[in-house]
C-alpha cells in the first residue's frame, strides 16, 4: 500500500458516517441511472463505492451489483444501508481500485461516482474499468470537472479540505482522457451540487488550522469566482457549488484496456 492510499483510508475511515449526512449526496441519481441505461437484465460494478449510496440505487434497477473500495470502514456503511434497504442483490469487497479484482468482460455496466479527483493515476483506473466491462457494455464516470482556469484555485482549496484530494480535471483533461480511452458512442453530462460550507466542513477532517484558511479562501472568493464554485452567503451561511460531469461511453468488441 503506498502513502497515498493510507491517506485515503485515513481520512474516509473517519469521514464514513458523516459522508452519509451530507446533502446533495444523493442527488442526481436518477440522472446517473438513467444515463447508464440499467436494466434487469444488467450485472452493475460500483468501482470507490464508498458508503454504497450509488449502488444500492443501482440494485433496485439492476440483476446484481457489486461495490468495491479500498477504505473498509465505507463498506461497513454499505452493508449498513444494503441492510437497511433490504437489498439481496448486492455484494461488496474492499480492495485497491488501480488493479481490479475481476475477470476481463465481467459487468455490463461499470460505474463510478466522485473518486477520479483521488487518484494518482486516472487513466489507469479508466483502463481497469474498460477493462472488466463486457464489449458493448456501458462505463460511467460521474466527478467534478472544471474550465482550465478555475482548475488550480479549486483543487488547492480541495486539498486543504480533504488531505486525500489528488486533482479534479479540467474540462479539456476530461476530453483529452475520454477520447484516447477508446470508448465509443461518448456521452456528457451534467449537474451541479450545492453545499453549505460549515455542513461540509463537519463532514471532512482537514488538518489543524486549515479549516479557517478554506473559509478565507471563500471569503476571498466572494464575487471573483475564481474557484469555479460560486461561493456566496445565503441566509447568513456561505455555500457554494460543485459543478459535476458525467461521462458514459460504450466498449466495442476488441477493446481490451
Amino acid at each position: 500500500m503506498n502513502n497515498h492510499e493510507q491517506e485515503i483510508i485515513d481520512q474516509f475511515s473517519k469521514q464514513a458516517i458523516p459522508f452519509t449526512q451530507v446533502p446533495g449526496h444523493l442527488d442526481a441519481m436518477q440522472q446517473l441511472i438513467e444515463l447508464s441505461g440499467v436494466s434487469k437484465t444488467d450485472s452493475v460494478l460500483d468501482v470507490a463505492c464508498g458508503p454504497g449510496m450509488v449502488a444500492c440505487e443501482f440494485a433496485k434497477q439492476a440483476r446484481l451489483v457489486e461495490g468495491i473500495d479500498l477504505v473498509e470502514k465505507m463498506i461497513e456503511q454499505a452493508r449498513l444501508r444494503q441492510a437497511q434497504e433490504g437489498l439481496e442483490n448486492v455484494a461488496w469487497k474492499t480492495g485497491s481500485v488501480d488493479a481490479l479484482p475481476y475477470a476481463d468482460d465481467a459487468f455490463s455496466i461499470v460505474i463510478t461516482r466522485y473518486s477520479f479527483h483521488h487518484f494518482l493515476n486516472p487513466q489507469a483506473v479508466l483502463s481497469e474499468m474498460i477493462r472488466v466491462c463486457r464489449p458493448g457494455g456501458t462505463v460511467l464516470v460521474a466527478d467534478v470537472s472544471m474550465p482550465e482556469d478555475k482548475v488550480e484555485a479549486f483543487n488547492q482549496m480541495e486539498r486543504l479540505r480533504d488531505p486525500s484530494h489528488t486533482a479534479a480535471l479540467s474540462d479539456s483533461a476530461w476530453a483529452e482522457l475520454l477520447a484516447g480511452s477508446g470508448l465509443s458512442d461518448l456521452q456528457h453530462s451534467r449537474y451541479t451540487v450545492d453545499m453549505k460550507l460549515e455542513a461540509q466542513l463537519m463532514a471532512s477532517f482537514p488538518k489543524a488550522g486549515d479549516a479557517e484558511k478554506i473559509r478565507k479562501l471563500f471569503r476571498e472568493d466572494l464575487g471573483q469566482n475564481r474557484m469555479g464554485v460560486n461561493a456566496r452567503w445565503e441566509e447568513d451561511s456561505m455555500y457554494y457549488t460543485y459543478p459535476i460531469a458525467i461521462y458514459t461511453g460504450t466498449k466495442h468488441a476488441g477493446l481490451c484496456c
